[in-house]
This record gives C-alpha cells, structure tokens and sequence, in this order.
C-alpha cells in the first residue's frame, strides 16, 4: 500500500532523506528551515531481495514526480539487521568483516562500511545496498547515507545524556524493530529482532528485559515509530510492562493541517535526522 502526504508545490527540494528496507521504502522532504513538506511510505507486503526492492525503488522514482526536482541534499538511510554496534576504544577498520561474523551472516563479496558516532564514542557496522547505493549515485550524484541504528543512537543518547533512569527504547517497524537500551546516559544495548505475531514481540521485548537484569515493573518502554496506543502490539506488551509511554520528536511540520493522522513518534528515523 502506497501512503503520501504532501504540502508543497515549490519545484525545489530542499533536502531529501530516504529510507530503505527490504520489505518497505519510505521518503521525505523539508525545507531549509527542516519543517517537513512531504512523506511516502510504501509497504512491499513481504520481504524482497535487494534486487527485487532496487525494482521497487526504480517503479518509485519514475511515478513520484518530486524524487526528479532539485535536491541541496540527500540521505539514504537503511533499515536492515546486518550490523552491530562497536565502542569505539576497540574499533578498527580493518576488523570489519570480524564485527559482523558472528552476528550476521555475510558473503564474500558484501561490502561493509561503518558510521561513526564521535560524540557518543560508538560505531554501527554494516552492510548496505551496493546495487542500490550505485543506483542513487547515478541518479543524485553526492549523497550520505547511514543505517538506522545511528539515526536511533545517535539521537536517544543525545537526549538521554543527563537522564538518571534506564530506559528501553523500541522503534516498531512491520516485521521488524529495533531495541535501544540506554542506561543513566550510557549505551547499553542495541539490536534488531523480526517478528511474526504479537507474541514474538512481547518474548524478544521480555528476553532482552530478561538479560539486562531490568524490572519489568520498574524500567521505562519508550515505543517509537508505527506503532499506536491501540494496536495489539501494545496491549500485550502493557500487560506485563508497566511504565510504558511513546517517543517525543522535535519535527516541524510546514503545515500540521496537512498530516491529520501524524504522531510525532511514527516515521522517527526518517524524519528526526534533519
């Protein structure tokens, strides 16, 4: 299913950031002044090969006309769960492949790169697309990307820098979501779990609770992304998880008018980098 909200009709982007996974593409743009003027999301409905979603992608840009107007900057984000976190003090650039083989299966031929996060003292290695990283090269020339799990670091550390409590962070997406853990100021935990049913969630959400020694009557559940107050995934979480409330974002939006479904913690990776 195809979802677009639009508020603009000027011929420039200002700033464009994309968001890619194997079973969703979602895009947004904002002008200099980062209020949000447009989103897209798209749901593949199942999971594609990188092949398959660079189809998807290319379908995409020749039917959304504002992917062709002029952008001063791209960001490709990917949301896949071929990464790890490492501390800084022990990382280096030449143990890449190391990091990742006993958390990921990778092949000979993928490429790895990694997103330093200075500021926190922490790096996220992973694989992207190549095939699709080639195909926006072509088409925009300079671009950034990252994966995700920086976007979410990044910005929960930074918020949680002088927080005295420990708090679990869930960014929901459809068959996949992300736990952030972050204690006192300090990272603890990140990882990336696939779901099928509700009780999938709640065991992964349990399990990592579990390990980290956390009362489930005592921790804070932070949920981002699409995830409502009445979806089945909260209410069986709620049901064993007390202290449960959703993410704060600090997104503008050009004209609230024109998003009457938005909550400010869905579609946090994609919009909360500008």
């Amino acid at each position: 299913m195809d979802q677009t909200i639009s508020n603009t009709t000027d011929n420039t982007i200002h700033r464009l950031s994309i968001q890619v996974s194997l079973n969703g593409l979602s895009f947004c743009t904002a002008n200099e002044d980062n209020e949000i003027l447009y989103l897209y999301e798209k749901d593949f409905g199942t999971y594609l090969s990188p092949e398959q979603t660079l189809k998807v992608i290319k379908d995409t840009f020749n039917t959304q006309t504002v992917l062709h107007k002029a952008c001063s900057t791209v960001e490709v984000l990917y949301a896949n769960d071929l990464y790890t976190f490492v501390p800084k003090a022990l990382f280096s650039e030449v143990l890449l492949k190391e990091y990742l083989r006993y958390n990921v299966k990778i092949l000979a031929t993928d490429f790895i790169t990694y997103d330093a996060l200075e500021q926190h003292e922490l790096i996220t290695v992973y694989v992207p697309y190549a095939n699709i990283n080639n195909f926006f090269f072509d088409t925009y020339g300079s671009f950034t990307y990252k994966h995700i799990s920086t976007v979410l670091a990044d910005r929960l550390l930074t918020q949680e820098k002088h927080s005295e409590t420990v708090k679990m962070f869930v960014h929901v997406s459809k068959k996949t979501f992300e736990i952030i853990v972050i204690n006192k100021g300090k990272f603890v935990l990140g990882n990336t779990y696939i779901y099928q049913t509700k009780e999938d969630f709640l065991y992964y959400l349990l399990f990592t609770a579990e390990q980290l020694q956390l009362n489930p009557e005592e921790f804070e559940l932070v949920f981002l992304g699409a995830i409502t107050k009445d979806s089945e995934l909260y209410n069986i979480a709620y049901t064993y998880i007390r202290n449960i409330r959703f993410g704060e974002s600090n997104i503008r939006l050009k004209n609230p008018g024109m998003f009457p479904t938005f909550e400010p913690h869905q579609h946090y990776t994609l919009l909360n980098h500008f």
